[in-house]
């Protein structure tokens, strides 16, 4: 069970990374060095030191307002889909660490992969869409969203990963029901 823990933790971070990179970051560090929900081995229990997380507070913050400034937000997404991704590797990394017959090269791989992929649909399809949609008056609102469901998804991840994976399938099989049905109603119209 604590492979399957840790499998569904490195999932939600790095999912949740692709959102907003150091929020996960900071969750984990901060989950790690004051409780015993996660315990981060070396290398990765560098996350625990003071000036790691009063850098990830500060990071968060000029994160936090770049996002919510028309313009900014833009070449903020443009310096985030380096940082995204490889956030995304190293919280899979370190939070599958439960795992011990998985390479951490595959790892590393999956968190890119899993936060690059949030981060691509964010900035390449629904930013742009709110954009054009709001004139750029739904950007902030998004963004704070965004923020929100980042913190959410990071501590439903380390606290509660099997109701998280639960509630990855629910809302994953709405979705493939809803798209069949549309689909399904096309054809008979």
């Amino acid at each position: 069970m604590d492979a399957l823990a840790g499998i569904f933790t490195a999932f939600g971070l790095s999912a949740s990374a692709g959102l907003n990179a150091y929020i996960p970051l900071l969750t984990i560090s901060l989950l790690s060095r004051f409780t015993d929900l996660i315990t981060l081995s070396s290398p990765w229990d560098t996350l625990e030191n003071p000036w790691i997380i009063g850098l990830l507070v500060i990071l968060i913050a000029i994160e936090f307002f770049a996002d919510k400034v028309p313009a900014v937000n833009h070449v903020n997404d443009i310096i985030q889909t380096v940082i995204r991704p490889v956030a995304g590797a190293l919280l899979f990394a370190a939070s599958a660490k439960v795992v011990t017959n998985v390479h951490p090269v595959i790892s590393l791989a999956a968190g890119l992969l899993v936060a690059g992929s949030v981060h691509a649909v964010k900035s390449l399809a629904i930013r742009p869409a709110v954009t054009a949609t709001t004139g750029g008056v739904g950007n902030v609102p998004v963004s704070m969203l965004e923020d929100i469901i980042a913190g959410v998804v990071s501590i439903l991840s380390i606290v509660i990963p099997v109701l998280f994976a639960v509630l990855a399938i629910i809302i994953t099989s709405w979705i493939v029901w809803k798209m069949w049905f549309r689909s399904g109603a096309r054809r008979v119209a």
